[in-house]
């Protein structure tokens, strides 16, 4: 095998684990919303809200935040091996990217919230903010995929 076939294959696995790590991810993204809906909805200081807060922990630092930091580091490296750095593409992904991690901790930050009994955000508004993964998740697909700058 070559050394130009094994950097291919090795180039391969780590696009593989960076798009695994973005599902991952996104997804976590559209359920941590809608858990603090279901958390808003229940009575303070129940057992449920108690069972919320711990599904809601569990979410982020099981799932949610170590697939964040792969995602990064996978497509650092990715943008490194492929000399994408100098690509328009790549830098509007990495702004939508970059925008995506703050409102990752926007959304952990409005769980401590929820966690000390206070409800800022009415169930609407987080529906609405449920929006937001699926918005630039759409914006950076097509970046990556059609290239357009």
């Amino acid at each position: 095998m070559s050394l130009g076939s094994v950097l291919e294959m090795t180039y391969q696995w780590i696009k593989a684990g960076h798009v695994i790590f973005v599902i991952f991810w996104i997804a976590s993204l559209f359920m941590l919303p809608r858990y603090y809906v279901y958390h808003q909805e229940s009575v303070p200081g129940s057992v449920e809200e108690k069972r919320w807060i711990d599904r809601e922990r569990k979410l982020k630092s099981i799932i949610m935040t170590p697939a964040m930091i792969l995602v990064w580091i996978f497509g650092i490296t990715l943008a490194t091996i492929g000399h994408f750095w100098a690509d328009g593409w790549l830098s509007a992904k990495l702004l939508l990217v970059l925008s995506l991690s703050g409102y990752h901790g926007y959304m952990v930050a409005y769980g401590k919230k929820l966690a000390r009994g206070e409800r800022p955000m009415s169930g609407t508004a987080l529906r609405l903010m449920n929006e937001v993964p699926g918005i630039a998740t759409a914006l950076i697909v097509v970046l990556v995929i059609v290239k357009p700058f």
